[in-house]
Parts: C-alpha cells; structure tokens; sequence
C-alpha cells in the first residue's frame, strides 16, 4: 500500500498537466499565432506604404530630369501615370 500514494500523486499531476496542456492549446496558441500575423501584417503594410512612397519621389524626380521645363510638367505627367494606373486597377476589381 506505500507504492499506491507515489501513484495516485503521479497521476494528479499527470491530470494536471494534461488539463493545462489542453487548455493552453486552446487559448494562448491561437491568439500567439493571431498576435505574430497582426504584428508581421502591420510591419509588411508599414514597409509596402514606404516603398510606395519612395516609388512615387523616385517617379517625379526621374521625369524632372527626363522633361525640360518647370517641375510641375514632371507632377502632371506622373499624376497621370498613377491616375491610369488606378483606374486601371478600379475596373479589375470584384464587386
């Protein structure tokens, strides 16, 4: 009868770990993996914006050297470059 407390001591604490494991698994797993895809979207969507940024500074700066003239030609005709642009995107998307 001494070996029967070691295993019902053993096996509470298998229980519990068990229980814990599964609770754990339930709860915290998912919202890690929710909290990573949040964090790496944000990070991505920070960096997709400053490239856009940086793509349309190296756009009229290239036409202003590209067009003689004052740098407003070089803004209207990458303000129409990125107009046609845009509306060509508008009609492809799904409604």
């Amino acid at each position: 009868m001494a070996g029967t407390g070691d295993d019902w001591a053993a096996q509470t604490a298998g229980t519990i770990e068990r229980v814990v494991g599964s609770v754990r698994g339930k709860t915290t797993e998912p919202l890690e993996r929710f909290a990573r895809i949040l964090v790496y979207g944000l990070v991505a969507a920070i960096l997709g914006v400053t490239a856009l940024v940086l793509l349309a500074i190296v756009v009229v700066r290239a036409l202003d050297i590209a067009i003689p003239g004052p740098v407003w030609s070089a803004h209207v005709v990458a303000g129409g470059i990125f107009t046609v642009g845009g509306l060509l995107l508008w009609r492809k998307r799904s409604v």
